[in-house]
């Protein structure tokens, strides 16, 4: 322990700027690099995954290819720009956004939800398979192993930005840390916490148990069981939207855990259903 009247030094959030590089008018932002090196991961990871049981013995008109892995990227950034931002104005502040409609375009303003992003890329996935004549669940099950890096990516974004820190920290934690907007106390820098469950752990995880043959339906199962458990236990460090504590104060849970909740009973049941299909 530090000898009486001594305080440890507190890590501070490095003062990084947003914009990585600008060429006169033209501004490029570290968070717009993150969501590039999000799609490149998905491509990336998409072809190796066309080498994965059952797509790699697929022929004829249900033979994957690379146009595919093009295609399915397309859908689901509009998926994920369209339901994240629908998403947020719904779960987190429909009120607000009721008496002030116009509003909901405004994206630059921020607010973009992961639930509201995965209803949306659920949505672009069963579109892809209708157009396609494949089954869904072949589809959420390529999709599932190539999407935690992005989320990884996405809290890096998150970091650099000094948004959507963590709780108040013991200050006696070695990773505590002050950001910008939090106050003069350590935080939880939840950011990271994220980045290395809901990306790299369960990316990790997922891809391992999907690279051998699974019944349809259950990698997708995998993926909402996993993410859901891995977001569930990040919420207890990160700090609630303020217009949100009330939840958190009365419920004993924050919004993210409550959405957690269906996903994680939802991926446990898919599973169960899954295994018992026949091919």
């Amino acid at each position: 322990m530090p000898p009486t009247g001594t305080m440890r030094a507190m890590l501070i959030h490095p003062q990084i700027d947003p914009i990585a590089l600008q060429v006169g008018p033209l501004a490029v932002h570290w968070y717009g690099l993150t969501y590039l090196a999000a799609f490149a991961l998905f491509m990336f990871l998409g072809y190796r995954r066309l080498r994965h049981a059952p797509f790699n013995a697929l022929t004829g008109p249900q033979a994957w290819a690379f146009k595919d892995v093009e295609d399915i990227l397309f859908l689901g950034v509009m998926g994920v720009v369209l339901g994240g931002r629908i998403g947020y104005c719904l779960f987190y502040k429909p009120g607000y956004y009721a008496t002030h409609p116009l509003e909901v375009f405004y994206v630059w303003q921020g607010g973009m939800s992961f639930h509201g992003g995965m209803l949306g890329v659920i949505a672009s996935m069963a579109w892809f398979a209708r157009s396609r004549g494949r089954s869904f669940w072949q589809v959420a099950d390529f999709v599932a192993p190539c999407v935690p890096t992005g989320l990884a990516a996405g809290r890096v974004g998150n970091f650099i930005n000094g948004e959507l820190w963590g709780r108040l920290a013991d200050p006696a934690l070695p990773w505590g840390m002050v950001f910008r907007d939090g106050g003069p106390l350590p935080r939880h820098p939840s950011q990271i916490y994220q980045f290395l469950m809901e990306g790299l752990l369960l990316f990790v995880l997922l891809w391992w148990y999907a690279s051998k043959p699974r019944k349809q339906g259950q990698v997708a199962a995998a993926f909402l069981f996993g993410y859901g458990v891995f977001r569930f236990i990040a919420e207890f460090f990160r700090e609630p939207d303020a217009h949100l504590l009330w939840l958190q104060q009365q419920s004993g849970m924050s919004m993210g855990q409550w959405l957690c909740l269906p996903m994680i009973v939802g991926g446990a049941v898919l599973w169960r259903w899954a295994s018992t299909r026949t091919a």
